[in-house]
């Protein structure tokens, strides 16, 4: 892991246009080259415990809600959504998973990059974001979580799992899943993403670690 320590945000706003547009490119060229195999291999993962993190601070509100998958993947969750009676709908920045979703789940499947959204105003009741936001760039998150709080109607939800930084904040490339691909990742301590989530206007709601019913030091995702 080619991981550093994160810069303080001054130097991180000098980082330039392109290596940020390289972080999105070369991620997404890594889970492109096993797009296949990742979505058949988490088929039956069971993400239940946010599924209902998410639906319970939205319960009370006109069913069926208007959801989006950001980094649905294979489709899973929004086949998981779709079958509650929610209207879902996704979204991905590689091509082979926006594919993979529509024909697993029949639902509308944006290819955005994460660091360059453009979503509707105010469409959504919730966002669920499982195991991708990690992915952005520091440089980038205040952007990205500005235009997800922008797509949600009022008092909407955001969730989120992120893998997390074991109270350090870490950032670069990683060994990607194949021998010449690699990953950008940005492993931020509970501290810090709050205050990312806090400067975008969002009001923490509940948080927990997951895997459940494991150690601390066996959790690496923050929810």
């Amino acid at each position: 892991a080619l991981l550093r320590e994160s810069l303080p945000k001054t130097a991180m706003a000098m980082v330039e246009d392109e290596e940020l547009r390289q972080a999105s490119v070369e991620t997404l060229a890594d889970y492109g080259a096993v797009a296949e195999g990742y979505a058949a291999g988490n088929a039956n993962h069971d993400v239940s415990q946010n599924i209902d993190a998410l639906l319970r601070n939205l319960a009370g509100r006109p069913s069926p809600l208007d959801i989006l998958d950001v980094g649905c993947a294979g489709g899973r969750d929004l086949i998981t959504f779709t079958r509650l009676g929610h209207r879902a709908v996704g979204l991905d920045g590689a091509p082979a998973f926006c594919e993979m979703a529509r024909q697993s789940s029949g639902c509308e499947v944006l290819q955005q990059d994460l660091q360059a959204l453009t979503l509707p105003a105010a469409a959504f009741d919730g966002i669920f974001a499982n195991a991708c936001l990690f992915h952005v760039p520091s440089a980038s998150l205040p952007r990205m979580l500005e235009a997800l709080v922008a797509a949600l109607k009022d008092d909407g939800v955001l969730f989120v799992s992120n893998a997390h930084g074991f109270g350090k904040d870490q950032e670069g490339w990683t060994r990607g899943r194949t021998p010449s691909t690699r990953s950008y990742v940005c492993w931020l301590s509970e501290e810090t993403w709050s205050s990312y989530c806090r400067a975008a206007g969002l009001e923490l709601l509940e948080s927990f670690y997951r895997p459940p019913n494991k150690p601390k030091d066996q959790q690496p995702f923050l929810a």
